[in-house]
Parts: structure tokens; C-alpha cells; sequence
């Protein structure tokens, strides 16, 4: 009979798992730990996860399976207890640019809905604020305001749009109407009356000619209504002595100028709608500008020593002759400095201009004239039309430069939109505040409302601040609702995805999470454990796969795979309380119960004596701040998250030194100066990102090893003979590769609303080549059995061979050797897509003068592989270089020879340096949160 308190798994040998039994207790915090590659993810998410969306995907009527495909049943006997799934993964990071986390959270959704129910309109031409009127409302004025005096009732057509109105004016005569008021003059109309086409018109038709009284009462409500009829709910009353013009309208509308808003809808506030986005940037904050400096980055050269760099140098072609009639103009030429051509004429040569030209060439004859020169920058600007090549797009992707939308100011919405408010404040303003702030300003907005608004608005509220309390929960209240998608970091993607499902109140759920503690200072974990803890409580069952000490400490129940990684690991080496972990002799349980740990370093290194100095950086939220960065020596930067690290490191730092080396076309954010790049002679950024978009990428082809391993395949006799050369053996080009799934190995079945599903190639199973290729062997084994080996096998197998050896040796050094050589790089972790990069650095010969900078390199891994990791980046140091990491990891703090806290909080609050200095030194100069942790690390008696 089965048990309801238990989800049961037997017989799983997904991947490496050893045909392993796994009892997980239902309505707990569930903890799946062990060594990176131990068999985590492949019992939480390949087995479990799988197998509960297998079971989803049954439910549909087999009409809707018909457009899934089947989906293979995970390598499992049989699992019981499974509740409804939901997976939250690091992978699933959002990059398209319209995703924002109001947008992912549903919180701007709320928003767009409280301004179009109880926002307040003003009109972006007075700033008066706007009206609306009902038919007896517009009675009551007109007759209060314009009583005894001559007046005309106009109904408007035409609002300053060019046309002749030809038709129109023969329609309206038709009617019976006689006199129409045209760009302010009162005319009759005429049989055949037209406008001049080419200018702006306003027309209004006159209705009614009177004199307001209240015995004509019946007359003029008759023409307002007949007015409001013909001019969609909006008419004018024209003042015949004063000649003083109103408006008065059924929707909104500026009483003074004669604006009308539409009525207000949620549409009209989203970026993602063409009713609401701003037309220039069409709702995505930032423009593609032609950037001058980039077409004339050298203005002491000529245009005929190539300095407009589209052009390159003199040839003798149409549009050198055309530049040159433009400087004959002008009085230059070709030849002279482009710092000393009139700004005129070069405003010719890039934007054009319309005068034809008189051409001298010899080829032309003398006297030719040409057409009008369109200009450089034009032409530019065609090159990026979605028609062109992708060549020619990818040459005039060098002149652009991405810019904030000059319309909207990076708001994403159009002016009607952005001019909706409430307490003073628009959707734009209050989506690019912290949350926590927008929290605190949500708190008494009801005050400020009226009473019906506040009614109206009341239950709208209470969703967004629910929402918001959860993010804050989660440790999110740095970031903002505008903030994109893309920018997010595993992480903090994750922890959204994280509130956004406890605001979705679900019960009898199994979440399984992929550490979500990414990026998360040791300060907020205690609220993320929290959050956990209360979604179990609310009667969810949880599994976190999580190398956390404080999370595994705090959960209900503890699976450790092991006892090592890949074909060393599967088998659980312990399943118990965490009281119970402690006491077990794994690897796992030594490092938490103290037996075995990180040591911290005996000795601190002081560097090479140089230094590089970063002055004045002020991207983001950094507040002017000015670094030193002490070459030589393992620097840690550190800081609650949204203190500023990233908007540092990242995107000031990193892309100076790129410029300078690589002419990175990324800009660095705003900064004052910096010393000391000549110090450094190249940069290393070690990202997550993945290795290559599509399954093609594999550490192999990444590392570079690839291309040595079939160089051996082709030097075996059994090749020569067959007279195969190295293309053969690739599974990117036609030869040697399986023809039936173009060297996938896989066959991709688009599953339309959930993701694709990949199911082996019928023909190759898998192995990607062709019978002929598979053939020729290499001490026993095929090019698809050797991409099919751990990197630990390959060490031994290629042993003697050093040009391989070398490049898969460090993959081993950095703790990678359970991972395949031809394991698609979609499959791996960001942590693990990150220490491939390092070890490709590795493998590539360092120059004693590298900056090498790592974004939080621990992601994924246990603490064995933390100790392995450090010993890889001490060893570059050692050399010379200088490693730079972004961390929170308490382990590889405290081994850093220097330290630079940034904080004090997150977001707006944040974006300051604290202290700076060795691990010990920081601890006795300040008390911030980063050296309340490390104290306990360094000075354990101390409480």
C-alpha cells in the first residue's frame, strides 16, 4: 500500500546514479547535497522532475500528445507520493530585453491596472490637470459661462493633419451645413473647396451660431449633442466677440489646449503594447545611435589617409568623387586634416545633403553633375535594415552605439502614459524604485487618494504589497521593478521566480530548487531560509539541491550523494535528520561537524608593490567611489547583494581594461580616471555564461582539445588508408558525422508550450558518426566512445599523448573530472561552465601579469571543491598574477590576501566602499556585515 508521507523513488540510474532507492518525507525542506557531479541534479531534477512532468503530459487528451511527441519515461522502476511539480532553475534566466522583474513578478502588471482604475491625468502640454464631462455637465457650463453672448458651437474634424479635405468638406455640405472654421478662420463652404495638401490643417465644423440663453435651452442641447456626434465625443465653443476658444469633452481632456487623452486602459501604462510604448524606442528604454567618434575616431588624419573609417582609404570611385565636390565647396580637400574641415561640410559628408554636385573627373568628363549625396550615416543606418546581409549588418554594427531613448529617457512608455499620476508620481518613477522604498511609499498612498479612488484601488494594493513583502523575503529589495531580465545573476533570478510562486499561494506542491542561495550574503540567508520554511508550512513539500552549511543545518531532512563525482558518485552515502548528518563519517558531514576545513592561510601575500587605482566611478549606485586594487596579490570583493560589486568589477572595471587591450565595443559605466593598466599586460574575465548556445558545445571543442584528438584519429593507419582527413572526424561538417540527425546525436521535438524535448537519433543512437568513421579505433576505442569519457578516463587514456594531456589535466586540477569531454555544454551548471573557462585560461601559458576576475566562481560547488578551486587560483597567483573574485563564500573570503567590502546595504543604499585591507585587518577596522561573518570564520572563540 502506499505510503502518503513519503515520496518514494526506486531503481534510479539516470545519468550516474546507481540503481539507488530514495525516501524523501512529504511537507518538508528537503536538503540534496554532495560533491559537484555526485548525482544532485540527476535525482532532483532528471529523475524526479522529469518523471513528475512526464505524468502532467498524460493528463492531456491525446490530441494535445499528438503535438507534444512522447516523452521518455526517465531510467526509474517506479517513484510514489509525487505531487505536482514545479522546477525553479538557475537556467532559465530570461534574456529577452522586454522582461523586467515588474514584468516576471506580475507586480507592474498590478500597477498598470491601479493607474488606468485611479491614476490622476494631466496633460503634457499645460501641466493643468485633465477633465471629463457628461453631455448635461457641458450644458450647465456653457450656459453658465457663456450666458447673454454670442457664440458658435463647433465640432472638430481635422486636428493639424496635411490633406486637401476635398471630400470631406463636399460631405459635410451635403449635410446642410455652411460654414466651417479652417487653421482659425470662419468660410463658407464652397462646391469644390480644397486645403493646400502639403500643410498642417485644423478644421472644425459650426454646428450652431447663437446666443446663449435659457429659452434656447432645448436648441443648444440639441447642437452639443449633434457636435459631440461629429466630433467623437469633443466639441468647441468659440466666443464670436472675444474670440476666445474652449474645449469640452466626453473623455479626457485639457480644457485650455484641447488635448484629449483616450480612456484609460491597463494597455495604455505596458511597454510591451503599442498603445502604451513609447513610439521611438518601441518600449524598450534604449535607441541604436550612428556613433561619430567611431567613424572618426582620428581627426589629424585626412579623408584621404582613410580617417572616416567606413570609407577607408582613397579609391577612385562615385562617392570619393562626391566627398570631394562637397570639399570643393567648402574650400578643402581630400587631403586635408579632417580637424580642420568646417564642421558644415562634414555635417554634409555624414548626414548629406540636398544640393547637387558638381563632379570634375576625367572618366565623367568635366562638367558632370551628380544626384544629391544621401550621407554616410544614412547609409550606415541601411546596412542595419533586417534585409541587409548579416555581413553587411555586422560592419555597421561597429559605428553604432546603444544609447538611452532620447523620447522617453529610458522610461519605455509614451508621454500620454507617463503623465497618469498618483501622490505626484508616475508608473515610470515608482517601477524605478527600490522595492523596499516603493514598499515604504505604498504605505499610506490611500491618504492622498479621494475616497472613491481609494475604494477602487484598495484591493489592488494589497496584491502589490503582498507581492513586494515576498521579494523582500526572498533578500530582493535592492533591485527595482524596471531592473531587466537579463541582468539578473542565477540567483537572484531564481529567488524571483522563488516569491513570485509563494504569492501563488499554492498548496500540495513539490518545489525543487536549484541553489537558490546564489549570490545571496550570508545576512540574507537567514530570510531565504525563512521563505523556504514558510512555503513548506503552507503544505508544500520542498527539495533544494544546496551546498549551504546554514540551509542544510536548518532543513527538515538531509540526502548526501556520493561518496565522489561522476562514475565515483550515485550511490547515497546518507538520508537523515540534520542532528543525525552530524554524527555520519561523509565527506559532507566532516565539513560541517568541524573535522575537516578550509585552512585559513598561514601567511598573506603583499603583492608586487603596483597597484591599479580606479578614481571616481559612479555607475549604477556606486557613489563616486575610488578603488585600489594591489597587484599580485588574491583580492576578494565583497558585500551584501546590490552593494555594488557587479557595477564595479563588471561593468566599470573589467570593460576599461577591455577597451584599452581588446577595443571591447562594451563601455565601461562612468568613471573619473584610472593608473596603473600598464601594469597588467591582459584580462581574464571568467564568466557563468554558458560555453556556446546549442548542444553542439562541449568542453572538448571549448578547451581546444578537440582538434588534437582527431588529429590522433587521423594518424592511424586505418585512416590513412581510407584517406581520411581531420574534417571526418567533426560532427560539424558532412562526411564523417551521422547524416540522419546532422551529428546531434539527438533529434529536437518542439513540444510548442513547454520545452523542447531531445530523443536519441534513431540511426546513430546517440554516438553522432556514421558506421565507416566509427570504425577506425584508437587503443580500442571509436572518436564517439572517446568524446563519451569522463575527463578522469581520458587523463589515463591520453597519458601518453602531452599536447591532450595538458589541456584535460587542469579540467581535472579544477575539480571537472567527472564531467564527459563531449558533454553538451547546455547540460552544465553555470559553475561548472565557468571553471571550464578557467581551466582553458589555465592550459593557455599566463604571463606572471594576468588579472584574471571570477564572478562568484563557488556556484555549484561542495566544499571539497571549494579547497580544490582555491588551490587552482593560489597557484596563479604564485606566478605573479592577481586574481580578482566577487564572493560571498565565508571559505574563500577569508583565504583572500585583501579584501574590499562594499555596502553598507543594497540598491540606493548601497554602492560604497567600507573598509579595504587583509581578512584580519578589516575585522578590527570596521563592523560591517561581511566582518561579523568573517570574525567567527578567523576568530572562532569569539563570540
Amino acid at each position: 500500500m502506499q505510503n502518503d508521507d513519503k515520496i518514494e523513488v526506486y531503481g534510479a540510474r539516470v545519468h550516474n546514479l546507481k540503481n539507488i532507492d530514495v525516501e524523501i518525507p512529504r511537507n518538508s525542506f528537503t536538503i540534496i547535497t554532495g560533491l559537484s557531479g555526485s548525482g544532485k541534479s540527476s535525482l532532483a531534477f532528471d529523475t524526479i522532475f522529469a518523471e513528475g512532468q512526464r505524468r502532467y503530459i498524460e493528463t492531456f487528451s491525446s490530441y494535445a500528445r499528438n503535438f507534444l511527441g512522447n516523452m521518455e519515461r526517465p531510467d526509474v522502476d517506479k517513484i510514489t507520493g509525487l505531487s505536482p511539480v514545479i522546477s525553479i532553475e538557475q537556467k532559465t534566466t530570461n534574456k529577452n530585453p522586454r522582461s523586467t522583474v515588474g514584468t516576471t513578478t506580475e507586480i507592474y502588471d498590478f500597477l498598470r491596472l491601479l493607474y488606468a482604475r485611479a491614476g490622476e491625468a494631466y496633460s503634457y502640454l499645460s501641466g493643468e490637470k485633465m477633465v471629463k464631462y457628461t453631455e448635461e455637465q457641458i450644458l450647465e457650463l456653457i450656459l453658465d459661462r457663456y450666458k447673454g453672448r454670442k457664440t458658435y458651437i463647433l465640432s472638430p474634424l481635422v486636428r493639424n493633419r496635411k490633406g486637401h479635405y476635398k471630400e470631406l468638406f463636399e460631405q459635410v455640405r451635403k449635410k446642410g451645413y455652411l460654414t466651417v472654421r479652417v487653421d482659425g478662420e470662419l468660410r463658407e463652404i464652397l462646391h469644390g473647396m480644397k486645403l493646400d495638401r502639403y500643410k498642417n490643417h485644423s478644421v472644425e465644423l459650426v454646428v450652431d451660431k447663437l446666443i446663449i440663453s435659457e429659452k434656447d435651452e432645448r436648441r443648444l442641447k440639441e447642437s452639443v449633442r449633434i457636435a459631440m456626434k461629429q466630433g467623437d465625443g469633443l466639441i468647441m465653443v468659440l466666443d464670436a466677440d472675444t474670440g476666445e476658444l474652449r474645449h469640452y469633452s466626453r473623455t479626457l481632456m485639457d480644457p485650455g489646449t484641447g488635448l484629449s487623452y483616450s480612456e484609460p486602459a491597463p494597455h495604455n501604462f505596458s511597454f510591451n503594447s503599442p498603445q502604451g510604448a513609447c513610439p521611438r524606442c518601441k518600449g524598450l528604454g534604449l535607441v541604436n545611435i550612428i556613433d561619430r567618434e567611431k567613424i572618426i575616431p582620428n581627426d589629424s588624419l585626412s579623408i584621404y589617409q582613410g580617417g572616416i573609417v567606413p570609407l577607408g582609404k582613397y579609391k577612385n570611385s562615385m562617392i570619393f568623387w562626391q566627398i570631394e565636390a562637397i570639399c570643393e565647396k567648402y574650400g578643402v580637400t581630400l587631403k586635408t586634416p579632417l580637424k580642420e574641415v568646417p564642421d558644415e561640410a562634414l555635417d554634409d559628408i555624414l548626414n548629406g545633403t540636398d544640393e547637387r554636385l558638381r563632379i570634375k573627373n576625367e572618366a565623367l568628363g568635366s562638367s558632370n553633375y551628380s544626384l544629391s549625396f544621401g550621407g554616410l550615416i544614412r547609409y550606415i543606418e541601411m546596412q542595419q535594415q533586417s534585409d541587409a546581409s548579416s555581413q553587411a549588418q555586422k560592419w555597421a554594427g561597429q559605428f553604432v552605439k546603444t544609447v538611452v531613448c532620447p523620447e522617453c529617457k529610458g522610461q519605455r512608455i509614451n508621454k500620454e502614459a507617463l503623465h497618469y499620476r498618483i501622490n505626484g508620481k508616475n508608473i515610470a518613477e515608482l517601477s524605478s524604485m527600490d522595492i523596499s522604498d516603493l514598499n515604504k511609499w505604498l504605505d499610506g498612498v490611500e491618504n492622498y487618494m479621494s475616497l472613491k479612488q481609494a475604494q477602487i484601488a484598495h484591493e489592488i494594493l494589497k496584491e502589490i504589497r503582498t507581492r513586494l513583502k515576498f521579494l523582500i523575503d526572498v533578500g530582493l529589495e535592492y533591485l527595482s521593478l524596471n531592473r531587466a531580465s537579463s541582468t539578473l545573476s542565477g540567483g537572484e533570478s531564481q529567488r524571483i521566480r522563488l516569491a513570485t510562486q509563494i504569492g501563488s499561494q499554492l498548496v500540495n506542491v513539490l518545489y525543487i530548487l536549484d541553489e537558490p542561495s546564489i549570490g545571496l550574503h550570508q545576512r540574507d540567508n537567514t530570510r531565504l531560509i525563512r521563505s523556504l520554511k514558510q512555503l513548506r508550512d503552507t503544505g508544500n513539500s520542498i527539495i533544494v539541491v544546496e551546498h549551504d552549511k546554514e540551509m542544510m543545518l536548518e532543513a527538515d531532512y538531509v540526502i548526501d550523494l556520493g561518496p565522489r563525482a561522476g562514475r565515483l558518485g550515485g550511490d547515497v552515502v546518507f538520508a537523515g535528520t540534520p542532528s543525525e548528518m552530524l554524527k555520519s563519517d561523509t565527506l559532507t558531514a566532516a565539513y560541517l561537524n568541524g573535522k575537516q576545513e578550509i585552512a585559513i592561510p598561514q601567511k598573506r601575500r603583499t603583492g608586487n608593490g603596483k597597484e591599479i587605482v580606479l578614481k571616481g566611478a559612479k555607475g549604477n549606485n556606486l557613489k563616486n567611489v575610488t578603488v585600489k586594487f594591489p597587484l599580485g596579490r588574491f583580492i576578494c570583493v565583497t558585500g551584501v547583494s546590490g552593494s555594488g560589486k557587479s557595477s564595479l568589477i563588471n561593468e566599470t572595471l573589467q570593460p576599461i581594461i577591455s577597451k584599452q587591450f581588446y577595443r571591447s565595443i562594451k563601455d565601461p559605466l562612468p568613471y573619473d580616471s584610472i593608473k596603473g593598466i600598464e601594469n597588467i599586460d591582459k584580462i581574464v574575465n571568467v564568466d557563468q555564461s554558458p560555453l556556446g548556445r546549442t548542444p553542439r558545445s562541449n568542453p572538448a571543442t571549448y578547451t581546444g582539445v578537440f582538434s588534437d584528438i582527431r588529429n590522433v584519429f587521423v594518424d592511424l593507419p586505418e585512416a590513412k588508408i581510407r584517406g581520411y582527413k581531420p574534417g571526418r572526424f567533426s560532427f560539424n561538417v558532412p562526411g564523417g558525422r551521422c547524416e540522419v540527425c546532422g551529428g546531434n546525436g539527438y533529434k529536437n521535438i518542439e513540444m510548442n508550450f513547454l520545452p523542447d524535448v531531445l530523443v536519441p537519433c534513431e540511426e546513430c543512437h546517440g554516438k553522432r558518426y556514421n558506421r565507416e568513421t566509427l570504425e577506425v579505433r584508437f587503443k580500442g576505442k571509436s572518436i564517439a566512445d572517446v568524446l563519451d569519457m569522463t575527463i578522469n578516463q581520458a587523463v589515463e587514456f591520453f597519458e601518453s599523448i602531452p599536447s591532450i594531456l595538458n589541456k584535460i589535466k587542469v579540467l581535472q586540477d579544477v575539480g571537472l573530472g567527472y564531467i564527459k569531454l563531449g558533454q553538451p555544454s547546455t547540460t552544465l551548471s553555470g559553475g561548472e561552465s565557468q571553471r571550464v573557462k578557467l581551466a582553458t585560461e589555465l592550459s593557455k601559458k599566463d604571463t606572471g601579469k594576468t588579472l584574471y576576475i571570477l564572478d562568484e566562481p563557488t556556484t555549484g560547488l561542495h566544499f571539497e571543491d571549494i579547497r580544490v578551486l582555491l588551490g587552482v587560483l593560489n597557484r596563479l597567483v604564485d606566478k605573479g598574477n592577481t586574481v580578482l573574485v566577487i564572493e560571498h563564500n565565508l571559505d574563500v573570503i577569508k583565504s583572500a590576501d585583501y579584501i574590499i567590502d562594499m555596502g553598507p546595504e543594497g540598491g540606493q543604499a548601497g554602492g560604497e566602499v567600507l573598509v579595504t585591507g587583509t581578512p584580519e585587518d578589516i575585522c578590527k577596522k570596521k563592523d560591517t556585515y561581511t566582518t561579523r561573518y568573517l570574525k567567527k570564520e578567523l576568530f572562532p572563540g569569539i563570540k
